[in-house]
């Protein structure tokens, strides 16, 4: 049975392993989540306790990763402003997130990780995929690999040119230098005293070294920075850290503001589907651990935050998306909108692994007690070493072919290498080059397989399915070996040990692009951004057909940017909480009508 906000519900306990929270450079949000309502109980239980006045917010996010944690601190900053931030999962108080090399215990940990599976892709010759998602405070940003990489211009600028104004690169790149607290200067591209640190890796490794050499003397010039809007060269990459320590996003944008007394932060809270009156969202229905439904009322907007793969999900599962579908699944339609689930994209990492001689990695550092010993303890004291290390340190973008106009793959080269990911690393010396394609045709979607929010959804990727793609992955297997074999590396005697020289022609590379591909965790587009019939929200990401709803995280994305996600997907979170803002201020006039337009007029009158 329903109840609304505010009635008492059970509360649990957080788990014995959680602790309550942290002091220093590693500080969760556990205590602020219990303490920051100063008028209400805030718990893990997912339930909320408080008198009659304080049911209702002005916004209810729902998602509390990198999207929903900056978007709860601008919209919070009013302090007339209530703000009520739900997530399914707990506060980021584990060690592990916080200790750079963590996502190893992370990743398919169902502690942090939604644990989604992909469906059999006839692209990977069958084959299903993990597909990791982050579930605790800071989303995929406590679990990620930690790169700061923004794209190239010519990605938003094409956002622009397909109907959004104001997402061109001149628009966001102020986006991106408010929150950047950047370890070099501010200038044309970079900001200081933001919430989102980036800093240089602490540790280089000569083999990496050798490899930029290589890639220079491949054609692929070192650089500096890979985010002044062409990130074509290589250098190692910048990382989201602090001081050795993972920096997330409920680190930069929820600790500070923890305590405000507007600002109320649900963990454990389990959103079951969206409310309506009419057409208008009015709340969110979710549930706690310990089970009981509640209702959180939002007088201005519900805004969506749940990712690639929960937003869609939810918006369907609410009466949002593709019509036919939702009947079969045996929901009643509020609004067909087909494009809610499709059009998603990722980034395909193709894993090449070279046996090297007489060269310092990973795998012959942590195969001795005194290796791993001496590792632990320069963390501890020193807060440096491998226990600092993003999964990739090296990075590269190049052009697959010379028929590309700029760098089409990205290269993420490791001083390490196992058989696949969650198994231990090899017993002799190697390093792995993983190249993905930075822009893909391929599309998938997301649906929902049943009416409950619980039960993941159907997530097919479509991996390899266009001719374009199955290009881009035999030239960037020749790519990889060009570079490999280059008389920078020559010392290190590099042999292919997988997939292995054998594989040469052009079909055999096609399908061993299928038999090794695997996801690089960057799936977005599920709620795509624009004004055709396809598209799910506007250029102010506004649902389109309903009104005082928002989806403003990755899902919103036209096509996937030329890198890695996590710092584009916070750009588009301050882009969203300004255009909150200044619709608040300035309140549309003429109701539902005055914003259905064109391919979606005919919502109007249904």
């Amino acid at each position: 049975m329903e109840r609304p906000l505010g009635q008492a519900a059970a509360r649990t306990a957080p788990a014995e392993d959680t602790p309550s929270g942290r002091t220093g450079g590693q500080a969760g949000t556990q205590e602020g989540i219990q303490a920051g309502g100063q008028a209400s109980r805030q718990t893990g239980a997912g339930a909320i306790d408080g008198p009659a006045d304080r049911l209702e917010f002005d916004y209810v996010i729902v998602g509390a990763g990198s999207a929903g944690c900056l978007l709860a601190n601008r919209l919070s900053a009013d302090p007339d402003t209530r703000v009520l931030l739900l997530e399914a999962g707990g506060p980021d108080s584990w060690h592990w997130i916080h200790i750079p090399v963590g996502y190893l215990y992370c990743i398919g940990n169902p502690r942090t990780d939604w644990c989604y599976r992909t469906q059999a892709d006839p692209g990977l010759n069958g084959r299903d995929l993990g597909y990791p998602r982050g579930r605790v405070l800071g989303g995929s940003s406590s679990i990620n690999g930690m790169i700061y990489m923004r794209g190239q211009r010519q990605d938003y600028d094409g956002w622009a040119a397909a109907g959004n104004p104001g997402w061109g690169w001149d628009d966001v790149l102020p986006l991106f230098k408010q929150t950047e607290d950047y370890h070099g200067d501010a200038g044309p591209y970079h900001g200081k005293g933001g919430e989102w640190r980036v800093e240089r890796q602490r540790l280089s490794w000569d083999l990496l070294d050798a490899f930029r050499r290589a890639a220079a003397q491949a054609g692929i010039p070192s650089i500096d920075d890979f985010n002044r809007g062409d990130n074509e060269g290589c250098d190692y990459f910048d990382v989201n850290q602090r001081r050795g320590v993972r920096w997330n996003a409920a680190s930069a944008f929820l600790k500070p503001i923890i305590k405000r007394p507007n600002l109320r932060i649900v963990t454990g809270a389990h959103v079951t589907r969206l409310a309506f009156e009419g057409r208008r969202a009015v709340g969110v229905r979710f549930r706690g651990d310990a089970g009981g439904e509640q209702l959180a009322r939002a007088r201005a907007e519900v805004i969506l935050c749940a990712g690639a793969i929960g937003s869609p999900q939810l918006l369907q599962v609410s009466g949002i998306g593709p019509g036919a579908w939702l009947q079969s699944r045996g929901v009643s339609v509020l609004h067909d909108l087909p494009g809610v689930g499709g059009n998603l994209q990722d980034h395909l990492q193709l894993r090449l692994i070279y046996k090297v001689t007489g060269a310092k990695t990973l795998n012959a550092i942590a195969g001795t007690l005194w290796g791993k010993g001496m590792m632990g303890l320069q963390y501890l004291f020193m807060k440096r070493g491998p226990l600092t290390m993003a999964p990739s340190q090296l990075g590269a973008f190049a052009r697959s072919g010379p028929e590309h106009a700029r760098a089409n793959v990205e290269y993420h080269v490791q001083p390490l290498s196992l058989e696949k990911f969650g198994e231990p690393l090899h017993a002799f010396p190697a390093f792995t080059a993983s190249v993905c394609n930075l822009r893909p045709t391929s599309r998938g979607h997301v649906r929902i397989v049943s009416p409950d929010a619980a039960d993941h959804p159907e997530i097919l990727c479509n991996y390899l399915s266009t001719d374009e793609d199955r290009r881009v992955a035999v030239q960037s297997v020749r790519l990889t070996r060009r570079i490999v074999s280059q008389p920078a590396l020559a010392e290190y005697q590099p042999q292919e040990y997988r997939p292995g020289p054998e594989f040469e022609s052009d079909e055999d590379l096609a399908r061993l692009a299928g038999d090794i591909g695997t996801t690089i965790f960057h799936p977005v587009g599920t709620c795509r951004m624009g004004a055709d019939a396809g598209a799910v929200v506007d250029a102010r990401l506004r649902v389109h057909g309903v009104e005082g709803l928002r989806v403003i995280d990755a899902s919103i994305m036209p096509t996937i940017t030329s890198g890695n996600t996590n710092s584009p997907t916070i750009m588009i979170a301050e882009k969203g909480a300004r255009m909150i803002l200044e619709d608040r201020r300035a309140p549309r006039r003429g109701g539902l009508a005055a914003e259905v337009t064109g391919e979606h007029a005919d919502v109007a009158s249904a």
